[in-house]
């Protein structure tokens, strides 16, 4: 494989407390800096060092977590275990090589749009000057990148969405959204995988499970993904849930 020129660059690292570091791998949201995220952040878990515990993508950075006595104990003590992970992270940074990270897996997301499932598509429609099936049409043309997780466990934030349907939060949010509401935030859109307060304009729901406390990972959707959604109907969305197997 060839060695990847964005990642050879030492990047930025400032401790976050005194058992982690973020790693500031670039200044800006975009599919380039999101390469160099999962590309550090896969081989940190890949090649774990010693007291390493995991390692947490963001939008432009990753945070490592370690343990300090671990690092203490198992390398030269007359550094700090946060110089000391540092030091390994530089040199795990010039043995990257590309590849791997550039695969990505595409995941389809069913959506029943509208109705009580979807109480503010009409809404979106209005503010855009567009109708309801514009909305659908074009949220379902789009291919979403998931850049993170995070807000709730298996939360994705997606990176994609046509400005075109793009409507602010409500004022005052709601106190519990129903688990699978596919929502529109500004100029994002993302997926409830729990029942929890939000203020997103919510244009549908998906059937499928994205919180899997029981499996591993216990997310369905990972930092990398391509998510795409695909409009079904009540009945359908309702045959999903009736099924055991509704989880991809």
């Amino acid at each position: 494989m060839k060695r990847t020129s964005s990642t050879q660059r030492i990047p930025e690292m400032k401790p976050l407390g005194d058992s982690a570091l973020i790693i500031v791998l670039g200044t800006e949201i975009n599919p380039s800096t999101h390469l160099k995220v999962k590309i550090v952040a896969d081989y940190l878990e890949q090649h774990p060092f010693p007291g390493f515990i995991e390692c947490v993508p963001a939008f432009t950075s990753v945070t490592v977590f370690y343990h300090p006595a671990v690092i203490y104990h198992s390398y030269n003590k007359d550094r700090s275990p946060y110089q000391v992970v540092c030091s390994l992270i530089c040199e795990s940074i010039k043995e990257l090589e590309g590849g791997p990270a550039d695969k990505k897996r595409t995941v389809d997301v069913p959506v029943c749009y509208g109705g009580e499932l979807g109480p503010d598509l009409e809404v979106v429609a209005q503010l855009n000057n567009l109708t309801t099936d514009e909305v659908i049409e074009i949220h379902t043309k789009g291919e979403y990148l998931v850049y993170m997780i995070g807000f709730a466990p298996g939360f994705p934030y997606l990176g994609g969405m046509s400005e075109r349907i793009a409507a602010p939060r409500h004022r005052s949010p709601r106190v519990a959204i129903p688990a699978g509401s596919v929502g529109i935030a500004g100029m994002q859109t993302g997926v409830y995988p729990i029942s929890t307060p939000g203020g997103w304009q919510l244009i549908g729901r998906t059937p499928l499970e994205l919180f899997r406390p029981s499996e591993n990972p216990p997310t369905l959707l990972q930092s990398g993904d391509l998510v795409k959604f695909s409009p079904i109907s009540l009945k359908e969305y309702e045959v999903y849930k009736e099924k055991k197997g509704n989880k991809l």
